[in-house]
């Protein structure tokens, strides 16, 4: 039997086993319409009876001894390598990942196992300082039951990255992934720990509506939520766990840019802004959605995009050497073309793309835009760069800054001058002589503005805030005296 056998998780949902679920989900193929399976789909009922089972099963978890949770971690990061190429065809076929891009998010969820096996024997607390005759402390305790809404996009790294860390630190998990990617970003990760030896009950695996996301928002055991998706829903999402007086980890949309300073090489210039506008066909929150180039440069550097933009084929990677894959769906596709041709008939210039090409869209250039422009102000989640010009470094801060967004930056050229421009700019990350695209399951993650609340993923520091609690503890050698 596979890791993935459908016999495992066809029509159902894991809450202490697998069960027979209700509802049902077709797993399509985005690049064919193809069915892949059929998912299970969870009810709020169904997230009602999880949280009370993950409440009791997370007691035990929590008290079971450090180095057997980073053993099951340790050996989460064996599986996902072993089964690391029916893993990456799931990633294809249901999420219409090139293989590039596959392999990579398989990658990241060896690295972000291994990485938090390390979590459970990290230090946990610190010794503080007193006034009074006695040992003060502060420990970190784990938050209890933790519910992780995860997107379609990078389904399987984007799930586990909050998933592995949470369990590391001792807290049970309602997993909620995109119906879109129920497999590669619910049923893996589940199916894995599974094989690792997770007790029963403290991974729940529940995909469903929105119906379902407020359940496992709401449920009175759970107390942190983790989400990353749109900023609208993460909005919501928001509102509802300041009401519920929960803590949410939101890590949300993104319009980035990538500034090309005077004197940078053109040519490697656009190799790196053709690999952050396009990977995955710009369907990341890191995507380079903004290209701002010295006015210098900014004849060469357009042309030299668009040039690398239509040496770009397009089709379906799990049958064709492609670099880029499907949009993950009509709708979705429809919004893409949509903007291009709104900032079109707004006076905007297409260098390269700008048509449907069947389930998916090509590698995509405007020039001449104005800053009000659609493509320009929105985050457009498909292949589309568009590309404005700077005079002064100043001028370049004004237009990164001018954005409801503040999540990644990439600047090219001079490392001094980008030094300069960096202190200058609001971002959650910087990348000098690198494209915005960029995760490492050791670093801090996260943005500012609409970009989410910080940097509350990747790396032992804000795993450690995220997943647990402070308690402080004293102890004195003798009662204490007191004038009552």
């Amino acid at each position: 039997m596979t890791l993935l056998d459908n016999d495992v998780w066809s029509k159902k949902i894991l809450s202490d086993g697998w069960q027979d679920a209700t509802r049902e989900h077709q797993v399509t193929e985005p690049a064919t319409g193809a069915q892949l399976g059929t998912a299970g789909l969870a009810t709020p009922e169904d997230v009602r009876r999880a949280a009370t089972r993950a409440a009791e099963a997370q007691r035990t978890w929590a008290a079971t001894p450090p180095q057997q949770r980073a053993a099951v971690l340790r050996r989460a990061g064996e599986l996902f390598t072993e089964h690391a190429a029916e893993i990456e065809d799931w990633l294809i076929r249901e999420a219409g990942s090139v293989r590039a891009k596959a392999a990579f998010e398989a990658q990241l969820a060896i690295g972000e196992s291994f990485e938090c096996a390390a979590l459970p024997t990290h230090p946990q607390g610190e010794v503080l300082t007193s006034e009074e005759v006695r040992w003060s402390f502060a420990r970190r305790r784990p938050a209890g039951v933790v519910s992780v809404i995860a997107p379609f996009n990078f389904p399987l790294a984007l799930g586990l990255r909050s998933v592995a860390p949470a369990l590391a630190l001792g807290n049970a998990v309602l997993l909620k992934p995109d119906p879109r990617t129920a497999v590669s970003g619910g049923v893996v990760i589940a199916r894995i720990f599974e094989e690792a030896g997770l007790p029963s009950g403290v991974l729940h695996l529940l995909p469903g509506d929105g119906a379902v996301g407020q359940a496992v928002v709401e449920a009175p055991e759970v107390r942190v939520i983790s989400f990353t998706g749109s900023t609208p829903v993460g909005r919501a999402i928001g509102e509802q766990a300041g009401r519920l007086l929960k803590r949410a980890h939101l890590e949300l949309g993104g319009n980035n840019a990538l500034v090309v300073l005077p004197g940078a090489d053109v040519q490697k210039a656009a190799s790196a802004g053709a690999f952050g506008s396009y990977l995955h066909q710009g369907q990341i929150c890191m995507t380079t959605g903004r290209h701002i180039v010295h006015e210098s440069l900014l004849d060469e550097y357009s042309a030299a995009l668009a040039a690398k933009a239509r040496a770009l084929p397009v089709g379906d990677p799990a049958r064709e050497d492609v670099a880029l894959g499907p949009i993950i769906d009509r709708r979705q596709l429809e919004r893409v073309h949509g903007i291009v041709t709104d900032s079109v008939a707004a006076g905007a210039t297409l260098a390269a793309g700008g048509e449907i090409d069947g389930a998916g869209y090509p590698a995509t250039v405007l020039t001449g835009l104005t800053t009000d422009m659609r493509a320009w102000r929105e985050e457009i989640f498909g292949p589309v760069a568009p590309v404005i010009g700077f005079s002064t470094l100043e001028e370049a801060a004004r237009i990164v800054n001018d954005c409801e967004y503040g999540l990644s930056v990439g600047i090219l050229g001079d490392v001094g001058t980008a030094m300069k421009l960096a202190d200058q700019i609001d971002s959650g990350k910087v990348h000098i002589n690198e494209q915005t695209v960029n995760d490492e399951p050791n670093a801090p993650f996260g943005g500012v503005k609409a970009s989410g609340t910080g940097s509350r993923f990747g790396g032992a520091a804000a795993n450690v805030e995220a997943f647990t609690e402070t308690q402080w503890v004293t102890v004195r050698p003798d009662i204490a005296d007191y004038p009552f």
